[in-house]
């Protein structure tokens, strides 16, 4: 790692104290947090409010969560241990630590300074210990598996007070098709500050790691055009190819039009694969992943409400495997072969619907209620909400998650830029060719565009 050398001097006060004292009103129940960074202060809301976490917790629980690794899995864990190793014994010179976890924060291995690595023990900072937010709060691995690039976590910025005096730094490698996180690679030292090149060589280490994972991804694309093609010549049905993520690979004619993506027009690539924008289909795919991996003859049936119909459709779900591996399923319409998926499954495993909405406004958290928001806008990396107490971030990393989270509590994607509240909508004004923008409710009249493949929906929203 260049540069690593360059470490600044050992610092008990990592801070200045300012970070501290907003901690120590931040987890006696008060939302204002000046001077704190907002990936951090989003951190200790989730501590906080979802995961309850003591912040005197003084030692990290022995990881008890499972995971079925993949070879692509078992490739990253190999390269993040081969790139950890090869730093050792500079971050070891530097009074620091390596770690590598799996995805659920579980630490599989360390490398580094003797001394270091005993005093992290009396923490279980160690091996077959977990390290997530939802088990100690905000670190450096545990935050990484929750947010993209990585993530540096200093002092006080920790969750529990026991780990104030740790600095580190984690990224986690993501699935390029899920964006579901594989593992994580972090630095930490005792009291002193990592070198300033500490981030930039965590990216360029998980750029070095996604090659590979985006050449199988690709390769993965390509068999499931060819899997699409076979099926095809079977059977009449409309057909669609979805990957495990459930967005689109190649859709026939009629499949196209229910889903809203382009005819015959293959999308081997992951980062160019067809958003569907219907949460009924993702959660049938993922749902296809869990019982194939248990039993690779399953098939499956349900019902979506597809764009441009009025009547929910029946797809029928079949796996499609390489190498052993599920790739992602065939998705037959007007077909209800196989086994019936379970009306509870969508309630049983979509996410804890929000009662409100986090946002940052400057180093203050904004608790937002949900007729507070007119809509949410995603603008490069961040998500952007309109409400009645203006424009703020949300803490939301992508729009996609936030429509999931939002889908039945009277919000909508309309666009594949924006989710709007259906209830702060005020007029719809109708273009030169039929497009649609809807003006919202608010002292802007800002207007809102509904795409094309939208519209039939947004219309059988709104009644009209």
């Amino acid at each position: 790692m260049r540069d690593v050398h360059r470490l600044e001097p050992s610092s008990a006060n990592l801070d200045g104290g300012t970070v501290l004292a907003a901690w120590e009103r931040f987890v006696q129940g008060e939302d204002q947090v000046p001077g704190v960074r907002p990936l951090v202060a989003i951190s200790w809301h989730r501590c906080r409010e979802q995961y309850r976490v003591d912040p005197h917790l003084t030692e990290a629980p022995v990881a008890v969560a499972e995971l079925d690794h993949t070879p692509e899995h078992d490739v990253v864990f190999a390269e993040l241990g081969f790139c950890a190793a090869s730093v050792a014994h500079e971050v070891g010179n530097l009074g620091g630590a390596v770690t590598v976890t799996d995805a659920t924060g579980r630490i599989l291995a360390e490398w580094g300074d003797q001394a270091t690595l005993a005093r992290a023990g009396d923490s279980n900072l160690v091996p077959w210990f977990c390290w997530s937010e939802c088990a100690v709060g905000t670190n450096g691995m545990g935050t990484a598996l929750e947010a993209h690039g990585p993530v540096p976590i200093r002092g006080a910025e920790h969750w529990c007070q026991a780990f104030h005096n740790w600095v580190c730094a984690g990224v986690a490698v993501r699935d390029v098709v899920t964006r579901e996180p594989i593992a994580v690679l972090n630095i930490c030292c005792w009291r002193s500050r990592l070198p300033a090149s500490t981030e930039s060589w965590l990216a360029n280490v998980v750029t070095r790691t996604q090659h590979p994972l985006k050449r199988r991804a690709r390769d993965s694309g390509a068999e499931l055009v060819a899997a699409y093609t076979q099926a095809r010549a079977r059977s009449g049905a409309a057909l669609a190819a979805v990957d495990a993520a459930g967005k689109v690979v190649i859709a026939d004619d009629m499949a196209s039009v229910l889903l809203g993506v382009p005819a015959c027009t293959p999308a081997v690539d992951p980062t160019l694969r067809w958003n569907p924008g219907l949460p009924e289909l993702i959660t049938a795919a993922r749902y296809a992943t869990r019982q194939a991996a248990h039993n690779p003859d399953w098939v499956g049936s349900t019902q979506i409400f597809a764009h441009l119909a009025d009547e929910p459709t029946s797809i029928s779900i079949r796996p499609v495997f390489s190498s052993g591996h599920l790739i992602g399923n065939l998705v037959l319409f007007g077909v209800s072969d196989g086994a019936q998926l379970p009306q509870a499954e969508a309630a049983a495993h979509a996410r804890v619907q929000p009662r409100r909405l986090v946002a940052m406004r400057d180093n203050r958290m904004v608790l937002l209620r949900l007729p507070e928001v007119f809509f949410a806008e995603s603008q490069g990396n961040d998500v952007w909400l309109s409400t009645d107490q203006g424009r703020l971030r949300a803490a939301s990393l992508s729009l996609d998650k936030l429509d999931s989270e939002l889908a039945d509590l009277g919000f909508m994607r309309v666009h594949r830029r924006y989710v709007v509240n259906l209830s702060r909508i005020r007029e719809i004004e109708r273009g030169l060719k039929g497009e649609l923008s809807l003006i919202m409710d608010d002292r802007a009249d800002e207007m809102v565009p509904v795409s094309r493949r939208n519209a039939p929906a947004v219309r059988r929203a709104l009644d009209i």
